[in-house]
């Protein structure tokens, strides 16, 4: 810690509040409401934008611009909406809404909650300045019982010859941008990959997606990679797997740019989307890893390495600094970077922070208990808003075996069901279920087909609330929806006999 950092820290604080927020996205927001529900003082404090990189930059805006790939994409499989979709998106309109939904990159409303909530809001960037001091530009702020870290997670760009350079587009650029691109590279087949590569395909650019490993979607269920592919593929996305970005080259600010792959290779499947080995396209997005945003926090005042992920509990307090007043809530720890999982934690942070001010014990709350973040390895849901859709919540297979589980995986075919005959013609899409053998309940959970995120929160409910199988055939999808695939997975189940 600098001198000046180290006399500020030690003479009385500017403001003192129960607790301390650093960052305004949903997850520091949640945090901030339930503390102060239960009571205490809050400041949350924010560099830039209040509602963080979700509101403007990843869920809302990548959403809005996939929303209408999939509803065009769907009313093209259903007869008298056919010819009316036949057309191409109008790209201009579908970017104009996206601004609408991110609110024109202005936080006023999210600024109005806070007010309304009674939390005050600090502008500037903070850094911690010791136990439970935080430094904003020339103030500093005191906890009197905690500091929460809810700062996110940024994109990484990895150590390729001439990437930073070329000022490649990450997750933000491609959820912003204000034109389409005539020809784009998108690295990476996770979520981020996939989704830029569905929507920008579908507004008109030429996508080539390149792939490190061998499909798709690598943390899912393979068959959930493939059949996303395969519609990729169907949509002229050029898909390359096995491929490795060697050097990257942009002559010119705004020009085009040359991504060279790895020779030896580079001869993954689809088609090549370039010449020989090169690629030359007007914009490269790179969508192959994240990591914290604790770089410039301060955390060598505490003890921490600057950059490094926050080891916590199942509170989120964090384990490596003493006194108990250090959260790191959402991507922060690394448990389960997605937003809905952050403002999960935030919940239940929240209530452990008020109770431990209360001098309330909770460490007798258990798995699934009130300060407990047990979902964040038992039941995490995830949506990829890809067309089609892929959904899951739980265990893999691959995973549940790792994990020592004795389970029964059941497949069935989504397009078999009367409501996904109604809902298009030409339906496709799976659905598999991991059964613990020993305990008769569902470890995990996974859909592929247009419109299954809606069917993953009773999947989740079944999940996190360890619902035994058989009163699952008490729970009667009603008819025809392509939830009664929950009923031809049972009988199917049923059907493979004694465990």
């Amino acid at each position: 810690m600098a001198a000046t950092e180290a006399t500020r820290a030690s003479e009385a604080p500017d403001a003192t509040y129960d607790v301390l927020v650093l960052g305004a996205g949903p997850t520091g927001e949640n945090v901030a409401d339930r503390a102060h529900a239960d009571g205490l003082s809050v400041a949350i404090v924010e560099s830039e934008l209040v509602g963080g990189e979700c509101s403007y930059w990843a869920c809302m805006p990548s959403k809005a611009l996939l929303r209408p790939v999939t509803a065009r994409s769907e009313a093209r499989r259903v007869p008298g909406l056919a010819d009316a979709a036949a057309g191409p998106l109008d790209a201009s309109a579908v970017l104009a809404r996206r601004d609408d939904v991110v609110g024109h990159w202005k936080d006023d409303g999210q600024v109005r909650w806070l007010d309304a909530a009674g939390i005050d809001l600090v502008r500037g960037h903070a850094r911690l300045a010791g136990p439970r001091r935080v430094s904003v530009g020339g103030r500093t702020l005191a906890a009197r019982h905690a500091v929460a870290v809810c700062t996110g997670s940024r994109p990484v760009l990895p150590p390729v010859p001439g990437l930073a350079a070329a000022k490649p587009w990450t997750s933000r650029n491609a959820t912003s941008a204000k034109a389409v691109p005539g020809r784009l590279v998108v690295v990476g087949g996770g979520v981020v990959g996939v989704e830029m590569a569905t929507a920008w395909r579908a507004l008109g650019a030429s996508v080539t997606l390149l792939v490190r490993g061998d499909g798709l979607l690598p943390r899912m269920e393979p068959f959930a990679g493939r059949l996303v592919a395969e519609s990729l593929a169907e949509a002229g996305v050029f898909l390359r797997t096995g491929v490795e970005v060697s050097e990257v080259r942009r002559e010119a600010p705004g020009g085009p740019v040359t991504v060279v792959l790895d020779s030896e290779v580079s001869g993954g499947s689809g088609g090549s989307g370039g010449s020989g080995d090169e690629i030359v396209a007007d914009e490269l997005l790179i969508a192959t890893g994240r990591a914290p945003r604790t770089d410039d926090l301060g955390l060598e005042t505490v003890g921490l390495e600057p950059g490094s992920w926050l080891r916590v509990d199942d509170s989120c307090l964090v384990t490596d600094v003493p006194g108990g007043w250090l959260y790191g809530v959402g991507d922060v720890n690394h448990r389960a970077l997605l937003t809905h999982q952050g403002k999960y934690q935030a919940r239940i942070a929240g209530a452990a922070i008020a109770a431990r001010a209360r001098q309330v014990p909770i460490l007798d709350s258990g798995p699934w208990g009130a300060h407990a973040a047990t979902a964040d390895t038992a039941a995490v849901p995830q949506v990829v808003f890809s067309d089609p859709e892929a959904a899951s919540v739980g265990l893999t297979a691959a995973a549940a075996e790792r994990a020592g589980h004795r389970i029964r995986v059941v497949d069935q075919d989504l397009g078999a069901v009367a409501g996904a005959f109604l809902y298009a013609d030409g339906y496709r899409g799976r659905a598999r279920m991991i059964v613990d053998l020993d305990r008769e309940i569902l470890l995990g959970a996974t859909f592929v087909g247009p419109g299954v995120g809606e069917l993953l929160h009773s999947a989740t409910v079944a999940v996190a609330g360890e619902v035994p199988v058989e009163r699952l055939w008490h729970a009667v999808p009603a008819y025809p929806t392509i939830s009664e695939v929950w009923l031809r997975l049972l009988e199917a189940y049923r059907s493979q006999g004694p465990s």
